[in-house]
């Protein structure tokens, strides 16, 4: 995966027989009248003309960007102006811009506050009003490191405001936690209860036997794509009432009775959102039904639909700052006593005293928080759930993040930053040995791992702001797709602008932190590498499947070490428990960020997303290495095994 197109860039497709097709002359492409040009991979055969938001914004041609915002994003308040391009830029903008090359010399300088044209000062205003505005979402930060074009998706997208400061790190009990939990709260999904988890349960049932994928992600003909997609819905909610009948049969009846499935609303709303809920809190749940409910919710938004459908299948997903703060308990949130309240306790290395100590102080921060934000709309139940989906967010941060943190400390534990000591600990790979797509040294191969690690947990740490801005991608009103084989079967291939934002500010911080930059910087979203919002998720969510079994080895060798035999085996094949180590971590450190794991060199190399596709790549070899078997040793299942 490298390099995406520029928005005024044309790339004539070919024939079978390698001639291009189409009438490209000078004069068309240097021509005046840009709207006349058909770009070649934009075709109206690519879209689905019965389907959701069929066809191609017209309008799509280049605009310049409004006045006092970043000319690159056309999105963001300007901040800085650069001298010699003489273009006001947004800092993560002007960052991935001016980071290589000649332009890297490029002088930058704040914008007064006062120069600030009103249009910005009344943005948010402003942006809630927008819609149909063009967003780009396949930007290459690295046009040094681009060696082909993509596609890229330009849709009609809603400009809602969207923050996008990344929150730092959590507060340490005793200190002071000002705004971070309420900013962290808006993002945090709230903990089903007993009886919504009966629901979920329907749902999940009702998923499995549906085949809406199979029936509306097809180019067979029959009933229109809309009347399809009503058709199945339908069908899907018909199988809801009749599982809530066996299971309650008073609200069964109810369901049922003269099948209105627009009285009905409200009950099928609550349960999808159930189901959208639970899966944020769970990624490794409903790992086959989830796309089929985000892909049927995606279609319900399409106005044909609702219109025949008359009613919307989409709320808001329920959140711990929502429920707070429609009974203003948001003052429970800046309470210093919620750090003790959900502070997650480790048992490692600690006496059972202290981890009792521990337990008991948690449990009375609760019991107290519960008892002073009570209110009449809000139960000290409810105030504990809030407290515990807080918690379960830390025990999701420990279980997807900290892998990526015991890895860097792995890293530079067991390597030096710039001289191996032999070559056992030299990270150099080289392009054409062992399947390495490129040509590293051991420096820069230990700066490319460090940095793919570092951007990994800033991904991880604010995930479920991504997953958030990933469904409102997906579910916005108006925002076609189209059906395209991206080589994996047939995708939905749809822009994520919000989404997209949020990974080019996460980077942009990957960037600060780490100083140089190894690689190639483009995110692909919106392509035939990462077709959908949905895809980027599933894609990043699975980080820690591969991370963790290696951390979990790895922890466990100097066990194996106890037990003689196996002491014996260890430093007969590899000196020691530390060379052992070691091995594991070098092999990974080369071949799990070598630019490998697709069947072209376009498709994967040292762009953000194909880091990821080579780590994966280097998990499907390791039953070919030698330490394999130590590996099994200490409970390996598989990388989508259960820890």
């Amino acid at each position: 995966m490298v390099g995406n197109t520029s928005s005024t860039s044309i790339e004539p497709t070919s024939q079978p027989d390698g001639s291009p097709s189409g009438n490209f002359t000078l004069e068309n492409i240097l021509g005046t009248n840009h709207e006349a040009v058909e770009h070649p991979r934009l075709k109206e055969k690519d879209f689905d003309a019965t389907g959701p938001g069929h066809g191609w914004d017209e309008e799509s041609a280049v605009r310049p960007a409004a006045d006092g915002f970043c000319v690159e994003c056309e999105d963001q308040p300007a901040q800085v102006v650069c001298d010699t391009c003489v273009d006001n830029y947004c800092e993560v903008c002007f960052a991935a811009q001016h980071r290589k090359g000649s332009r890297k010399k490029h002088i930058a300088k704040p914008i007064p506050s006062g120069a600030k044209s009103r249009s910005v000062q009344n943005g948010a205003t402003d942006d809630a009003k927008k819609n149909g505005e063009e967003q780009e979402n396949d930007v290459d930060m690295d046009d040094s490191d681009s060696d082909e074009e993509l596609d890229r998706i330009s849709v009609e997208a809603s400009k809602a405001p969207v923050s996008m400061q990344i929150l730092g790190a959590q507060p340490t009990i005793g200190s002071k936690v000002g705004e971070w939990f309420v900013d962290r709260s808006k993002y945090i999904p709230l903990r089903l209860t007993y009886g919504e988890r009966k629901y979920l349960r329907l749902l999940d049932a009702a998923l499995q036997v549906s085949e809406y994928t199979d029936k509306i992600d097809t180019l067979g003909f029959g009933l229109s794509k809309p009347k399809r997609i009503v058709y199945q819905i339908r069908e899907l909610c018909a199988i809801l009432s009749g599982l809530v009948l066996a299971a309650d049969y008073k609200q069964g009846q109810e369901l049922f009775t003269d099948r209105d499935f627009q009285s009905n609303a409200d009950f099928y709303q609550t349960i999808f959102e159930l189901g959208r809920r639970h899966k944020i809190m769970n990624p490794d749940k409903m790992r086959t039904t989830y796309g089929k409910l985000i892909y049927l919710l995606q279609d319900s938004q399409s106005p044909d639909v609702r219109d025949m459908l008359s009613f919307s299948c989409v709320k808001p997903i329920v959140s711990v700052y929502t429920i707070l703060e429609e009974n203003d308990a948001l003052g429970m949130l800046r309470d210093d006593l919620i750090m003790v309240a959900t502070h997650e306790i480790y048992s490692e290395g600690r006496s059972r005293r202290e981890v009792q100590r521990d337990i008991k102080n948690k449990e009375r921060a609760i019991e107290t928080l519960s008892s002073k934000y009570q209110r009449s709309g809000l139960t000290q139940e409810q105030v504990r759930q809030c407290i515990y989906s807080i918690g379960d967010n830390h025990a999701f941060l420990r279980t997807n993040r900290d892998p990526c943190e015991k890895m860097i400390a792995y890293l530079k534990q067991y390597f030096h930053p710039t001289q191996p000591k032999d070559n056992k600990s030299s990270l150099a790979i080289r392009s054409g040995k062992q399947g390495a797509r490129l040509s590293h040294d051991h420096a820069k191969q230990y700066a490319y791992v460090l940095q793919s690690l570092t951007l990994w947990r800033e991904i991880l740490h604010d995930m479920f702001r991504l997953w958030s801005l990933a469904e409102q991608d997906l579910l916005a009103e108006n925002v076609p797709y189209r059906l395209r084989d991206t080589g994996q079967g047939l995708n939905r291939v749809q822009a994520a602008p919000k989404t997209f934002r949020m990974m080019h500010t996460i980077l942009h911080r990957a960037q600060q932190s780490v100083g140089t930059w190894i690689g190639s910087s483009a995110i692909h979203m919106g392509d035939h590498n990462v077709p959908n919002a949905l895809m980027f998720i599933d894609k990043y969510s699975q980080i820690y499947r591969i991370l963790l079994p290696i951390c979990n080895t790895l922890s466990q060798i100097p066990n194996l070490a106890e037990k003689p035999a196996l002491r014996s085996y260890i430093e007969d094949d590899f000196g020691s428990t530390d060379n052992c180590a070691r091995e594991i971590l070098c092999d990974f450190f080369q071949h799990g960020f070598d630019g490998s794991g697709a069947d072209n060199f376009f498709d994967a190399g040292s762009c953000i997303d194909g880091r990821l596709t080579s780590a994966w790549n280097w998990c499907a070899q390791l039953e070919k290495k030698r330490y394999f078997p130590v590996f099994l040793l200490t409970g390996f299942v598989g990388f989508d095994g259960d820890w």
